[in-house]
């Protein structure tokens, strides 16, 4: 089926096109090398981050996150919203450890502050934020309740490339967070990722598990150490930790470099879109009162109010009518604790899921593209608001 409005629009241009194509006539190397630092040094200083580590999904972000989290506590618990993406959670499951869901709050799609803080055992290990559709996640609150209880606080911020916490952007006040460049996201590599940490061990880590555990990945300092206490080693094939081979090309750092020229448009495009969007629809048909200070709007959130929310299938009708692509559930199909795949490990659920299960049935969204005008936006608003 053809889209008026698909769900990803393609932002992939001429001109970064031409800028691949240049590279590869003109370039001895493809794997992980000197672009691949450039677009991470060049990340790191638009994020506000001492460093990044380029992977090649954001999904190997997650896995390397709770690798490190295992490497460095020991397993556990790790707290996780269901309303996310599937890795946020497989992760988890895959690395030996157990997710513990707790509801959200409809205002940004994640965890509270209270409901962390009445999740907590001895067992819990890390805190995963996800800021979902572009939303903030943060708060004061739950930053002190990461410190004061020694947790690792990840922040997911595959779909919120550019959103605010305060004055600085988030992805740079987690111990570690991660970003995806998907195909359709605020920028694209085509396939990719990245992580973002400020301690140095962690960087040495993220290194490490992103090549195999090789320990000619790391710092000198590291690679001294294992040379000092594995005299029998090679040093070019001595792995530290079980690591993985989840490194991105040259060839996808080169587009992210060009991408990156235009990161902030695409973000400010989006919010620009998300506001319309909001102002027009019928507030009392859908919900509107989402925290928008600071959103990136990864894409636009519909959500039934409860007085309509069994016209969903009409909502859908009109969709699919004018040719809008969408998926229900929002972010990741839904509520993550429905899943089948969690059904052959061990989890935990403290308090109820209902939020998470609203947006599950009477939630949908749509796609936001830079090239979307005001006129669009408001026809769609009008015409679902007949609902």
């Amino acid at each position: 089926m053809g889209y008026n409005w698909p769900l990803i629009n393609d932002n992939i241009t001429k001109p970064d096109k031409k800028v691949m194509s240049d590279f590869i006539l003109n370039s001895n190397r493809f794997t992980n090398g000197p672009k691949v630092k450039e677009f991470e040094d060049l990340w790191s200083n638009w994020l506000g981050v001492d460093h990044s580590i380029m992977v090649n999904s954001g999904a190997s972000g997650n896995y390397i996150s709770i690798a490190m989290v295992k490497e460095l506590v020991g397993e556990g618990e790790v707290i996780v919203p269901p309303i996310g993406w599937v890795s946020d959670v497989s992760s988890v499951v895959q690395l030996g450890m157990t997710p513990v869901f707790v509801d959200v709050d409809m205002i940004n799609f994640n965890i509270t502050a209270e409901n962390i803080k009445n999740t907590i055992t001895p067992k819990t290990k890390a805190i995963v934020l996800v800021h979902t559709l572009g939303f903030n996640a943060l708060t004061d609150e739950i930053v002190k309740i990461a410190k004061e209880n020694n947790l690792i606080l990840i922040e997911d911020c595959c779909e919120a490339h550019g959103a605010k916490f305060g004055d600085k952007r988030v992805g740079s006040i987690g111990d570690i967070s991660l970003f995806s460049f998907y195909f359709g996201h605020h920028i694209t590599t085509i396939e990719g990722g990245m992580i973002c940490v400020n301690n140095p061990k962690l960087h040495d880590l993220a290194k490490l598990f992103r090549s195999h555990g090789m320990t000619r990945e790391a710092s000198p300092e590291l690679q001294d150490h294992y040379k000092l206490t594995n005299p029998d080693l090679n040093p070019l094939f001595t792995f530290a930790v079980a690591g993985f081979n989840m490194r991105s090309s040259e060839l996808n750092a080169v587009l992210g470099i060009e991408q990156m020229k235009r990161i902030d448009h695409n973000i400010e495009r989006r919010r620009e879109n998300l506001d319309i969007w909001l102002k027009n629809l019928n507030s009392s048909k859908f919900i509107s009162s989402f925290k928008t200070w600071g959103n990136s709007s990864f894409a636009l959130p519909l959500i039934m109010q409860s007085a309509i929310r069994h016209k969903l299938d009409n909502v859908c009708k009109i969709l699919e009518d004018e040719k809008v692509e969408y998926r229900v559930g929002t972010a990741g199909g839904g509520n993550q604790a429905r899943q089948p795949y969690l059904k052959k490990f061990p989890y935990r659920v403290v308090g109820t899921l209902s939020q998470a299960d609203y947006i599950h049935d009477y939630a949908l969204y749509i796609g936001n593209h830079t090239d979307l005008n005001e006129e669009q936006i408001i026809d769609l608003c009008k015409k679902l608001n007949n609902v």
